[in-house]
């Protein structure tokens, strides 16, 4: 079973919608959205936060150019997400320390697919705003709607959340997500590179293009974090990653929306760690600690 739902409904925001479904009856849902209006992306996003699994453009009327093709898209999103083991509300997140005398030359690289908004909101919302390492993000969301999660994601906390530019550079506390169909990774010089090579596994942005350039570029000063979602993008990427000596987090299945991409790491044996949800803000921090001491 699944729940299709408006992110414009009549009476009631569809956000609130959402949290009551999950309180009362957990199901999966879907939150059809209009990528061009900004109220509802926002909307959508918050829906994300509070459990709905995944938000999809509307299709507009039968007669408009792209119809036929929304209207695939949302059929298929429906019935992957139907079959979605639900599991609790993950906790609020924790308190965490300032950073000390944190070494620079290293960057953080983090991929997402279904559950993967809020779970990085808890992550980047858990970090303390001095945090001084860069961080790179892969997240599967449908076209249109990078920027509003970009903007619900800058208001979590202290970092700086902003989609990534061609050759810019890598600043500590700055979050930079990947654009619509733009490959993101990081030149030899350490500077953010886009690509539009083909999509990796059906995926563009791909978690395995992240990754494979982050490793080859930073080697052991890179580290690679696989949260929830659905398939195994990822998983090729964070094998050249650990091959180069960097370290390699993936979260556990009971905080997990869907287990996809984490097992499919675990499985090709390149995780160093596994954890909670709660706990991945906190060993970030201390990696980062522990490499100057």
């Amino acid at each position: 079973m699944v729940v299709l739902l408006d992110a414009r409904l009549r009476d009631q925001d569809a956000s609130e919608t959402t949290r009551e479904i999950m309180t009362e009856a957990p199901t999966p849902i879907v939150i059809l959205s209009d990528e061009s209006d900004g109220g509802e992306v926002e909307t959508s996003l918050h829906a994300l936060r509070v459990g709905a699994l995944a938000v999809t453009p509307k299709p507009k009327a039968p007669s408009d150019a792209g119809f036929d093709a929304a209207a695939r898209q949302l059929i298929e999103n429906a019935k992957a997400m139907a079959g979605v083991r639900l599991v609790r509300r993950w906790s609020e997140r924790p308190k965490l320390p300032r950073l000390r005398n944190a070494r620079s030359g290293r960057v953080i690289a983090v991929a997402a697919s279904t559950g993967g908004p809020a779970a990085l909101q808890q992550v980047f919302g858990a970090m303390p705003a001095d945090f001084p390492v860069p961080i790179l993000v892969v997240q599967h969301i449908a076209p249109g709607f990078v920027d509003g999660l970009i903007s619900w994601l800058g208001d979590t906390g202290g970092l700086r959340v902003k989609k990534a530019i061609e050759n810019e550079s890598l600043q500590p506390g700055t979050v930079y997500v990947a654009a619509d169909g733009r490959h993101l990774g990081v030149s030899m010089d350490g500077e953010v590179r886009l690509s539009r090579d083909p999509a990796i596994e059906g995926f563009r942005p791909s978690a395995t293009f992240l990754f494979d350039s982050v490793g080859r570029v930073f080697g052991s000063g890179a580290v690679g974090v696989i949260l929830t979602g659905m398939g195994r993008d990822g998983a090729e990427g964070l094998r050249t990653l650990r091959g180069c000596g960097g370290h390699v987090v993936a979260q556990d299945e009971k905080s997990s929306v869907v287990f996809g991409m984490p097992s499919a790491a675990i499985d090709a044996g390149v995780v160093n760690v596994i954890l909670p949800l709660s706990e991945i803000a906190a060993h970030l921090v201390k990696i980062v600690e522990r490499e100057e001491r």
